[in-house]
């Protein structure tokens, strides 16, 4: 008995287990498919789930007003993602997204070398390279002929024969792209870029249930205006190895893909602008349709910046100066066409003009002409190739970083020095005979023979004999100790790159005493950059305090609700050591020159209803003068300062012309 007991034990302990697996596995089974069934069954349709990294989306540049000067503007993409697309059905689906595209007008993406002329297939002119890589694709020799390229492609993409040839053709050259972009599961082809909301529309509404194809939006900064401010704003361009290393400490990862700002605002405040890329998982069923989109790492936009310019303004500079360059050249061409006179404003080319707001030195308006289309710029595109090649420099910043001589319009700083030095009197009169030849080896010229003038006279007419004779003097090293305090010669505190100009006696390598003379009528090494004489001008409104010139005006979050940093407060940069009651005669004598009829401004202010203070004047330098023209107004409580130099453009009423213009355009007449 026992022995036939000993004997069972096995196959019941092997009983007692099975029966046990088998009450477990049900239990689960039951588990899963009634008490848990529904649930598992959602999770069983997310088959597939991937991590995709989301953009850096860079901050915005703004007018003073809130104005877009360059902006994030949302564009529509079709996209096709091979993951979710029917293999089988690609070529079908291709058609129908071209001919839903022809309906709202739009055009997807189209490299092929190959049209159809006279009904017969024909390489396109001028399209050598792509020809090259398009036989090369084929693995075909130079004698491959546009319709035999045509017909492998058929054959590589299996393409129904029945289709026209324009079909044909047009599928071809999707699925031919499609190749070249490495489309495949983890590289999605984008179909058609930029498309209209038509487009949107109709595909959207004509491809619901068609694995893989989606519509997307995309970011694209672009200028508003393109030609307003491109060498204010700046650019982007791919960040180099050397950039890359100079980045290394910043807060916010850089890669070789990156771009960031090469000039200008996008440079100077790149790490304000830069925005930091996050990632999300997208979960999608087995269809294709996504379930869920979890963010894995949230994506922060950069800040935007405001700056000082007023669109307006700007817009209004960049067009007079447009304007009156032309006119100076052209009147230039007619003068010498009836004088034979040559040097006469026909090389007139480029110009720049700059408006500050004496309250604070903000900068309102910086114009350099010619401008350029900066949503063209690259800096390896033919356009940016054109522009280097332009004789005229259109890219070069002249309200910033052009130097040039200031003629006359030097005489207000000499003026005050020598008052403020006792060296002149007001009243003290000088004799002009039209040359100054104290020195014989630099005789100063003047315009006219004025004959007896004091310093009300000199200024309001320019007399460089007087100037002549009050710089000698004054001395040059007394001359430019008060030009610095005025700004001449001096970085004037903008955020952006700016030249610091020539400052005659301090920056000259050889001095000669007969040179200050000619340092005195704004000739010899004198050389200042337009954003300096207009700080210079809103020197003298502002009674001598000269503040820290600026063109940014704050920095807020992305959505510009928080103020992050704040420019706008003004900060002295110099008291210039001239007494208020020195300041005030020649600030007298500045208003004299547009309102006296023997003003050299008086042809072009002399019935302006806003009292200007204001100085001419021409510079001589290699073809023909410059013309330059600063003031400020109103007179009596001084708002804005405004400086204007034409390259070559001889006749200072141009220069006038644009300050007109500009401040027509800010008190609104």
């Amino acid at each position: 008995m026992r022995k036939r007991l000993l004997g069972k034990l096995p196959f019941t302990v092997c009983a007692i287990a099975v029966l046990l697996a088998a009450t477990v596995f049900i239990a689960r089974l039951a588990d899963w498919q009634l008490l848990h069934g529904a649930e598992y069954k959602r999770l069983s349709t997310r088959s597939t789930g991937y991590t995709v990294d989301t953009p850096a989306m860079r901050g915005e540049i703004l007018d003073r007003n809130g104005e877009g000067l360059v902006t994030n503007n949302t564009h529509y993409k079709i996209v096709i993602d091979k993951a979710y697309a029917d293999g089988g059905r690609l070529n079908e689906t291709l058609l129908s997204l071209m001919a839903l595209l022809k309906k709202s007008g739009d055009k997807w993406d189209d490299t092929l070398p190959v049209i159809i002329k006279d009904g017969d297939y024909q390489f396109k002119t001028n399209a050598d390279e792509d020809v090259r890589k398009l036989r090369e694709t084929l693995k075909a020799d130079e004698s491959l002929s546009a319709a035999d390229c045509l017909a492998r492609l058929r054959d590589r993409y299996q393409i129904d024969s029945s289709l026209s040839g324009e079909q044909t053709r047009d599928l071809c050259a999707v699925r031919y792209n499609m190749e070249l972009c490495g489309y495949s599961n983890t590289v999605p082809y984008t179909f058609a870029s930029d498309v209209s909301r038509d487009a949107v529309s109709i595909v959207s509404e004509n491809t619901q249930g068609v694995g893989g194809v989606d519509v997307q939006t995309y970011l694209v900064r672009a200028a508003k205006n393109p030609t307003l401010a491109p060498h204010v704003v700046g650019a982007l361009g791919s960040v180099t190895e050397e950039e890359l290393k100079n980045l290394r400490h910043s807060v916010k990862p850089y890669a070789l893909t990156d771009t960031v700002g090469k000039f200008g605002i996008e440079s100077a405040f790149e790490d304000e602008l830069k925005g930091e890329g996050g990632s999300k998982i997208i979960q999608r069923n087995a269809d294709g349709t996504i379930v869920e989109t979890v963010e894995a790492v949230e994506s922060k936009p950069g800040n935007s910046i405001f700056l000082t310019l007023d669109a307006k303004l700007q817009q209004t500079a960049v067009n007079s100066l447009e304007r009156n360059v032309k006119e100076a050249r052209a009147a230039g061409q007619e003068e010498c066409r009836v004088t034979g006179k040559v040097l006469q404003g026909e090389d007139c080319k480029s110009g720049a003009a700059v408006m500050l707001d004496v309250r604070d030195f903000s900068v309102l308006a910086a114009a350099s002409y010619p401008t350029y289309d900066l949503n063209r710029y690259s800096e390896y595109g033919d356009y940016y190739v054109k522009l280097a090649n332009d004789e005229k420099s259109p890219m070069f910043n002249r309200a910033f970083a052009g130097t040039f001589a200031c003629g006359s319009t030097f005489k207000p700083v000499v003026a005050m020095a020598a008052l403020e030095e006792n060296v002149i009197k007001p009243e003290d009169k000088v004799q002009c005979t039209r040359k100054y030849d104290y020195y014989p080896s630099n005789v100063v010229e003047c315009m006219h023979r004025h004959g007896t003038v004091d310093l009300r006279a000199a200024i309001t007419q320019s007399c460089n004999y007087y100037f002549a004779d009050a710089g000698r003097r004054l001395g040059i090293d007394t001359m430019y100790l008060y030009a610095q305090k005025f700004g001449l010669g001096e970085l004037t505190g903008l955020e952006i790159e700016e030249s610091r100009g020539t400052l005659a006696g301090r920056d000259s390598r050889t001095w000669m005493p007969g040179n200050t003379v000619q340092a005195a009528i704004g000739q010899s090494d004198n050389a200042f950059t337009p954003v300096q004489l207009a700080t210079y001008a809103a020197t003298i409104a502002n009674n001598g305090v000269r503040l820290r010139t600026h063109i940014v005006s704050k920095i807020t979050d992305y959505e510009r609700r928080n103020v992050l940093a704040d420019y706008a407060k003004a900060e002295q940069v110099d008291e210039c050591g001239v007494s208020a009651k020195n300041l005030k005669i020649v600030q007298d004598d500045m208003l004299n020159v547009t309102r006296d009829e023997t003003g050299t401004a008086f042809g072009v202010f002399g019935d302006y209803t806003i009292k200007v203070a204001g100085k001419t004047g021409t510079a001589e330098n290699a073809g023909s003068d410059h013309a330059l023209f600063i003031c400020y107004a109103p007179y009596d409580k001084p708002e804005v300062a405004v400086a204007v130099v034409l390259e070559n453009g001889a006749k200072v009423m141009y220069s006038m012309q644009v300050a007109r213009d500009l401040l027509d355009a800010y008190f609104g007449m």
